[in-house]
C-alpha cells in the first residue's frame, strides 16, 4: 500500500491509529484538478474529519468552534492572510452563517487556493447555502469504508465482520459490537442533521420510519404501507425519505424500464447507507448464510456509486419477479447488467437471459467477494464476466 506520509500520533477521538486512505486522498486531489472547491459529504462519523486531517500543512478550521466562526466573518481578510496555493479545510462549513458566500469568494477571487469543505449532507440540505456553487465545486460522497479498503487499509479480513459491524470506522475497528453506538448515532443524526437542516419536529415518527427503512433495506418502497406502519401521512413519508436521501442515510435506486410492457413497477428500491445499522435494527448478533447475499449487495452498491454517477444506476424487475440487482446505463445504447453473489455457483442466469431479450447491448457481470482472477463463461448466447470488486473493470467512459 502506498503511504503518502506517516502519522505517529494516535487519533485520540476513537483511540486508534489514524489509517491513511490513499484512494480518497487521490479522489480529493483529482477534484481540485477540475474545480477549486472539493465538497466532501457523508454521514456523521464516516471519517470526513479524519480524512481532511491527512493533508499535510493544510489550514484546518473546525467551523463548530465560535472562534473559527468569528475568524471567518470577513472572508477577504482571512484569505488575504494565506500563503498562495494553500490548502484550506472548512470542516462542517454549514455551521457558519453564510457558507456559500465564504466558498464563492474563495473560488472567484482566490482561485489559487485549494478548498476542502465538509458536511453531512449535500449543499441542498441547508437553506444557508443561497448559492449551489455551480461550476466552482466538485462533489465527493464518502461512503462507509469500502470493501476493498477493509483488507487493504484497515486490516479487516473477515467479510462477516464488515457486514455485522458496518463501515463507520469507530464500529468497524471494534472487537465487540456496541449497540449504544448505533442508537446514539440515530439520535445525533436526527438532532444535528434532520432537525437543524430540515426543521422536522416529529422525532418519534421520523425515527420509526428510519427504523422501517433500515429493516426493509434493499426492498422496493411502498409509501402507503410505510405511512401506515409509521403513523405518518403518505406525503410526510415521501418528504422524510427525501430528507434522508439528501442527508445520505438512504439511497433510492430507480427501476430501469424501456419497453414498459414487461417491467413490473416504477417504484424505487431503498438501500440503507450502512450494513451495521441494518444488523443493529434486526438484532443480529452473527451473520447467517442466508443474510450474506443482501448485505453483499450493499457493499457492491457503495463501490458502484463511488465510480458511477447516481443518475446512471438502476435495478430491473419484470412482472414474473425476475430481477437484475444493478443496471448501469452506458453510452451508445449499451446497458450493463450486474448481479451480486456471495458464490458464483449460486448464480442463475435466467434473469440475465430475460433482460437481454429486451436489451441486447451491454456487458454482463457477476460480482463475488472471493474471486481472485476475473474470468468469462458462455451461457448459450451470453458472455458473462465473473469478477471481484477489487478487479471490477473500469473500462467505460461514464465513470466519474
Amino acid at each position: 500500500m502506498q503511504v503518502y506520509f506517516t502519522f505517529k500520533r494516535l487519533f485520540v477521538k476513537y483511540g486508534y491509529i489514524m489509517y491513511i486512505r490513499p484512494f480518497w486522498i487521490k479522489q480529493i486531489k483529482k477534484a481540485w484538478e477540475k474545480r477549486p472547491i472539493a465538497w466532501l459529504s457523508g454521514v456523521r462519523r464516516v471519517g470526513k474529519t479524519t480524512l481532511a486531517q491527512m493533508f499535510q500543512n493544510a489550514i484546518y478550521l473546525n467551523c463548530d468552534l465560535p472562534s473559527v466562526v468569528r475568524r471567518l466573518e470577513d472572508p477577504e481578510t482571512f484569505y488575504d492572510g494565506l500563503v498562495k496555493n494553500s490548502i484550506v479545510i472548512f470542516d462542517e462549513v454549514h455551521r457558519i452563517s453564510d457558507p456559500s458566500r465564504l466558498l464563492k469568494i474563495a473560488a472567484d477571487v482566490y482561485p489559487h487556493l485549494r478548498i476542502l469543505a465538509t458536511g453531512s449532507s449535500t449543499l441542498a440540505a441547508t437553506k444557508k447555502f443561497r448559492d449551489s456553487l455551480t461550476g466552482r465545486k466538485q462533489a465527493i460522497y464518502l461512503p462507509p469504508v469500502l470493501y476493498s479498503e477493509c483488507s487493504n487499509v484497515f486490516n479487516i479480513k473477515d467479510i462477516d465482520h464488515r457486514f455485522l459491524f458496518g463501515g463507520l470506522p469507530e464500529s468497524l475497528l471494534s472487537d465487540k459490537k456496541d449497540d449504544s453506538f448505533f442508537s446514539e448515532w440515530i439520535d445525533s443524526f436526527y438532532a444535528r442533521d434532520i432537525q437543524e437542516l430540515f426543521g422536522i419536529r416529529n422525532r418519534i415518527g421520523f425515527v420509526k420510519l428510519l427504523h422501517l427503512l433500515l429493516r426493509q433495506s434493499g426492498g422496493m418502497v411502498d409509501y402507503s404501507n410505510l405511512a401506515k406502519l409509521s403513523d405518518l401521512s403518505r406525503p410526510t413519508v415521501k418528504a422524510h425519505i427525501e430528507a434522508m436521501s439528501i442527508a445520505h442515510a438512504v439511497f433510492l435506486l430507480p427501476p430501469y424500464f424501456g419497453s414498459g410492457r414487461r417491467e413490473i413497477t416504477r417504484r424505487p428500491k431503498c438501500y440503507a447507507f450502512d450494513t451495521g445499522f441494518i444488523t443493529f435494527i434486526k438484532g443480529w448478533e452473527k451473520i447467517r448464510e442466508d443474510d450474506r447475499g443482501l448485505l453483499w449487495e450493499h457493499l457492491v452498491l457503495d463501490t458502484l456509486r463511488t465510480f458511477i454517477n447516481d443518475n446512471d444506476l438502476y435495478y430491473w424487475r419484470n412482472k414474473s419477479g425476475w430481477e437484475i440487482d444493478f443496471i448501469i446505463r452506458g453510452t451508445e445504447n449499451n446497458i450493463h447488467a450486474i448481479e451480486c453473489k456471495i458464490s458464483p455457483e449460486a448464480f442463475n442466469p435466467k434473469s440475465l437471459h430475460l433482460f437481454r431479450s429486451q436489451y441486447p447491448h451491454g456487458n454482463n457481470y457477476v460480482i463475488c467477494p472471493n474471486i481472485k482472477a476475473n474470468y468469462k463463461l458462455r451461457d448459450k448466447n451470453l458472455i458473462i464476466n465473473y469478477c471481484s470488486l477489487d478487479n471490477f473493470p473500469i473500462e467505460f467512459n461514464y465513470y466519474k
